[in-house]
């Protein structure tokens, strides 16, 4: 991951760790006094960069953190993070000596999964995951047998059981039971663990709306995700009032300025054609900074001086076309704000997403490598 000043930046995001820090507190504040928060650092912590969002939550408490896969623990150590770090992914039993290596926790995907990490013969400290309704990874929590021998496996210390709540994002009745169902299996399961004499270590269930929508949970950690960034997956699910801080700004440069007169096209297929006399910026970020490339025809703005200015044309790889006809002071270097604010104006995460059909998340964890990063503290 690359560093610099805003001043020598063609694109970059802007990471408020303030912010961050802010919505863990608040976060912290929902789980009830028992549960702590594990902070969800997977894909380079939801595009806000894993190792300084890791170490600035260290400084305020935080001792736990998620990750997918091995090379993302690996990461986090080389940077300098010391807590716990669960992967929550499949690691494949050949990397047994990397897990141990590196200090890091792994989840036992299955069975199968949970014998050949053993029969690596690398003492691991592992979580074991159950299947509560998603179907995913995890050994079905109503198949004792399978839970207990594999929690009886040598050279597996098993430090945690945990699952994953499918539906908690939604408040409709059906939605509602299912996830009660979710957590009854969970809890069931996890109380046959005790009292067979398998300490079920430390269980965890909720994610980001878990910790949202539900009451407190008899768990020792909550793994929040996405709400820790301060978005919501979708604009829909922002409530009246949102105490959530949205924790990146997406920015970049006005590169040139044309004028194309009514009816001339500009950019691939010539897609745009000017109605009228048009003054247009070229922008220097494109969809190999992880910009969905239909966002440019399907509404896209982005803002300008603190104006909002539409997106025309298709996207290219590295440039986007902008009409700033109505902002006729803008000139080149002039900074263009894609996610965040400018003035008085904001655009958010959510709006973005939602105009290219998908969520927060997707939108977040893509942006690319190239993008520089500025942390504000």
């Amino acid at each position: 991951m690359k560093y610099e000043e805003v001043s020598t930046a063609r694109a970059w995001r802007e990471v408020d760790l303030g912010a961050v820090a802010h919505n863990a507190a608040w976060l912290q504040g929902r789980m009830g006094p028992e549960c702590r928060l594990m902070a969800v650092v997977k894909a380079d912590a939801y595009g806000h960069g894993d190792g300084p969002v890791a170490r600035s939550l260290e400084e305020q408490g935080v001792k736990a953190f998620a990750v997918a896969c091995l090379s993302e623990g690996i990461s986090l150590r080389r940077q300098g993070v010391e807590g716990l770090i669960l992967i929550l992914g499949y690691t494949p039993p050949e990397e047994a000596a990397e897990l141990a290596r590196w200090g890091l926790t792994q989840c036992v995907a299955d069975e199968a999964h949970g014998k050949a990490l053993s029969a690596a013969g690398v003492p691991l400290e592992v979580h074991l995951a159950l299947d509560t309704g998603m179907h995913r990874l995890g050994i079905p929590a109503e198949d004792h047998g399978a839970i207990a021998r594999t929690r009886t496996l040598p050279n597996l210390k098993f430090t945690g059981t945990f699952s994953h709540l499918c539906v908690s994002d939604s408040t409709s009745p059906e939605d509602q039971a299912f996830t009660q169902a979710q957590l009854d299996r969970f809890y069931g399961a996890v109380a046959r663990m005790a009292a067979a004499g398998l300490d079920p270590g430390g269980v965890h269930i909720q994610a980001s709306y878990g910790i949202l929508n539900l009451p407190h949970q008899p768990c020792a950690w909550a793994r929040a995700g996405i709400a820790l960034y301060g978005v919501y997956s979708r604009e829909e699910d922002r409530p009246d009032p949102d105490v959530l801080r949205p924790a990146l700004s997406l920015r970049a440069r006005v590169a040139a300025l044309r004028t194309v007169s009514a009816g001339e096209g500009a950019g691939y297929g010539l897609a745009f054609r000017a109605r009228g006399d048009t003054k247009l910026a070229v922008v220097t970020v494109g969809y190999a900074d992880g910009l969905p490339r239909m966002l440019a025809q399907a509404g896209g703005e982005v803002l300008i001086r603190g104006v909002r200015c539409p997106m025309v044309g298709r996207m290219c790889m590295d440039q986007l076309l902008v009409d700033v006809t109505g902002v006729p002071q803008t000139a080149p270097g002039d900074m263009v704000t894609l996610i965040g604010r400018d003035g008085g104006a904001e655009i958010r995460a959510e709006e973005v997403a939602a105009r290219c059909g998908t969520i927060t998340n997707e939108l977040l964890s893509r942006l690319g490598n190239r993008l520089t990063i500025q942390y504000c503290p």
